[in-house]
C-alpha cells in the first residue's frame, strides 16, 4: 500500500463520501473498460521483494530508516516494519535474456544494499519469515515511522475492536495475542506483477489461482514463527489472523476475511474490483478531489485513487491492479502468494515458472479452472502451505474420463507443469537458455524434494541433535542460512546442518 497518506481521524460522513466515491471510481472502470481504453499488450512484468534486516548474530535489526539512508536509492523503501526493506525492480518486457537481466539487476542492488547495511552492523536476508524474531519485536514501536502504516494499525485495530489472535497449528502450535498488526511484518514475500489486456484478464487471474498451490509448494520458506515449527509456509496464515478485522462472531458468521484466497473463478477484472466494495468496508477513506466521471467525459484518464487505496487494503493472493503508465490505463495480475528468498537464483526460477506457466495455462482449450473446483484450488492453497514440498495437491485427471485426483506436488509439478512453463517461457520469447537455467532449479528441488522450509527445518533440527536450545538452533540455523544465501547458490544445493557436521544433499 504505497499511497502517501497522512495520519488522522475519520468520522461518518468520510466514511460516506468515500463509499459514494468509490461507487464513481467503479463506474469510471466500467466505462474505461467498455470504451476500451486500455493499454495494448507489452508483455511488461515486474517484481517486489520485502527483505529483513539481521545483524551478524542473526536477530533482528529495527533500523530501516539507518539503513535506507545510507542506501539513497528510490528503488528501496521502508516497508511496514523498522527490520523490513522493499526493493521494487523496474518493468521489464518478458522475452530474450530477460531472466539473466532481473537475476544481475538483483544481485548488484542487494550486494550493494547489504554492504550499506553493514556499516550499521545490519546486513540483508531474504526469507519468508526471519528465524528469529520474537513476539517482543513485533509490537506497534516497532511499526515504521510512515504515517500510512500508522494509519493503517490504527483503522485495523478500530475495526476489529479487541486484540489480534494468533493460532497456528502444524508441526508445534503456536498461541498468543497481539494489540496490533505489527506481527503482519514478519510476512516477508515476492509481488510478481503482469501488466495483461482486459480481454485475457480473467485467463491469467484463474490461471494465477490455480497454480498458486504449487508455486507455494515448491517455494516455501517460512516454517518458523516465534521459536515455534509451524507450516512449511506459515506467512499465509499468519498474514490473515494479524489483519484479521473481524472479531470472533463475524468470522462465525462467514464474513470474508480481507486476507483472502477467494470464493469462485472469473471472468472479468471488474467483477474483483466489485467484490472487493461489495464485502469489505472502507479502512481509510481518504477522498481526493477528482470527479472521475466528469474526468472520462473531457476525455481524459481517471487515477482512480480511492479504488486503488482501498484495493490495497484487501489482501488478495492474486490481486487485480488499476495503474497509469504515461498516460494509458492499464491491468495488473499481482502474484504475492511466493515468500522471499533464499537466493536471487532461486526468486528468478520461481518467477520464471510462474509467467511461464501462466502464460500456456491462461491459452488452453479447455482450462484447468473448467475442470477444477475453485473449493479445491483454495484447498490446495491451504496444504501447499502446510506440508510444502510433501504436499499432496487436487488437480484435474488427464484424459477422457475427467474428475479430479490426489497427486504428490513434486510430481505434478515435474510431470506437467514444468513442461507447460517451458512451452509458455518460449511463447514469451524467453531464450532458451535461461528458460533451461532456471526451470531447471524447479526441477532438481522437486526431485530433491528440498526448498527453503524443508532446509530450515532440517538444519535446525540437526543443531538440536547438537544439543543446542531451541533459540540459539534458531539463531544459528538464521547465520548458516545467511551465509549460503550471500553465496548465490540455489537452495537444493545447500548442505544441511552447521558448518562443522554439514551433510550434502540428495
Amino acid at each position: 500500500m504505497g499511497e502517501k497518506v497522512v495520519a488522522g481521524t475519520f468520522d461518518l460522513s468520510d466514511r460516506h463520501q468515500y463509499r459514494i466515491k468509490l461507487r464513481q471510481c467503479l463506474a469510471a472502470l466500467a466505462r474505461l473498460l467498455e470504451e476500451q481504453r486500455f493499454d495494448r499488450p507489452k508483455n511488461l512484468m515486474g517484481l517486489e521483494i520485502e527483505l529483513n534486516l539481521a545483524g551478524p548474530d542473526g536477530m533482528p535489526r529495527m533500523m530501516n530508516a539507518e539503513v535506507l539512508e545510507r542506501i539513497a536509492s528510490r528503488d528501496f523503501q521502508t516497508e511496514l516494519g523498522m527490520f523490513n526493506l522493499e526493493v521494487n525492480i523496474a518493468p521489464h518486457r518478458l522475452g530474450g535474456r530477460v531472466l539473466d537481466r532481473l537475476a544481475e539487476e538483483l544481485r548488484t542492488g542487494l550486494a550493494y544494499a547489504h554492504r550499506k547495511a553493514n556499516e550499521v552492523d545490519a546486513g540483508i536476508v531474504m526469507i519468508g519469515i526471519l528465524p528469529t524474531l520474537s513476539r517482543q519485536d513485533l509490537v506497534s514501536a516497532n511499526l515504521s515511522d510512515v504515517d500510512r502504516y500508522v494509519l493503517l494499525n490504527d483503522q485495523i485495530v478500530a475495526a476489529r475492536g479487541e486484540s489480534f489472535t494468533l493460532d497456528i497449528e502444524g508441526v508445534e502450535r503456536l498461541t498468543c495475542t497481539s494489540s496490533s498488526i505489527a506481527p503482519e511484518a514478519a510476512c516477508t514475500s515476492v509481488q510478481l506483477h503482469l501488466q495483461v489486456t482486459p480481454g485475457k484478464f480473467a485467463d491469467v487471474w484463474n490461471a494465477a489461482q490455480s497454480v498458486a498451490a504449487a508455486q507455494v509448494a515448491v517455494g516455501a520458506n517460512a516454517p518458523f514463527l516465534f521459536g515455534r515449527e509451524l507450516w512449511s509456509e506459515s506467512r499465509p496464515p499468519l498474514f490473515l489472523q494479524s489483519t484479521d478485522t473481524r472479531p470472533p462472531e463475524l468470522q462465525a458468521q462467514g464474513v470474508r476475511p480481507r486476507t483472502w484466497f477467494g470464493e469462485r473463478w472469473i471472468s472479468s477484472a471488474y467483477e474483483l474490483f466489485e467484490e472487493n466494495l461489495r464485502y469489505f468496508p472502507a479502512l481509510i477513506p481518504l477522498c481526493e478531489d477528482e470527479d472521475p466521471i466528469g474526468v472520462l467525459d473531457a476525455g481524459g484518464v481517471p487515477q482512480l485513487v480511492e479504488l486503488a487505496l482501498h484495493n490495497g487494503t484487501v489482501y488478495r493472493w492474486n490481486r487485480p491492479v488499476y495503474g497509469i503508465a504515461d498516460g494509458v490505463p492499464h491491468l495488473r495480475v499481482e502474484n504475492r502468494v511466493l515468500p522471499a528468498g533464499p537466493t536471487v537464483t532461486d526468486v528468478i526460477a520461481n518467477a520464471a515458472f510462474y509467467y511461464g506457466v501462466v502464460r500456456a495455462l491462461a491459452e488452453e482449450a479447455r482450462p484447468v479452472w473448467s475442470r477444477l473446483p475453485f473449493d479445491a484450488a483454495a484447498r490446495n492453497f491451504d496444504t501447499a502451505c502446510r506440508y510444502g514440498i510433501e504436499a499432496r495437491l487436487e488437480w484435474p485427471r488427464r484424459g477422457r474420463y475427467g474428475g479430479t485426483t490426489q497427486v504428490a506436488a513434486v510430481d505434478l509439478v515435474r510431470d506437467e507443469l514444468l513442461p507447460l512453463a517451458a512451452a509458455g517461457l518460449d511463447a514469451w520469447g524467453v531464450e532458451p537458455a535461461d528458460r533451461d537455467l532456471y526451470l531447471g532449479v524447479i526441477e532438481e528441488r522437486c526431485r530433491r524434494r528440498v526448498n527453503g522450509a524443508s532446509w530450515q527445518s532440517a538444519t535446525y533440527h540437526r543443531a538440536l541433535e547438537r544439543g543446542l536450545e531451541r533459540d540459539a538452533a534458531l539463531a544459528a540455523t538464521t547465520r548458516r542460512y545467511c551465509e549460503l544465501m550471500h553465496t548465490g547458490e540455489p537452495v537444493h544445493t545447500w548442505p544441511v546442518g552447521l558448518p562443522e557436521l554439514a551433510l550434502p544433499l540428495g
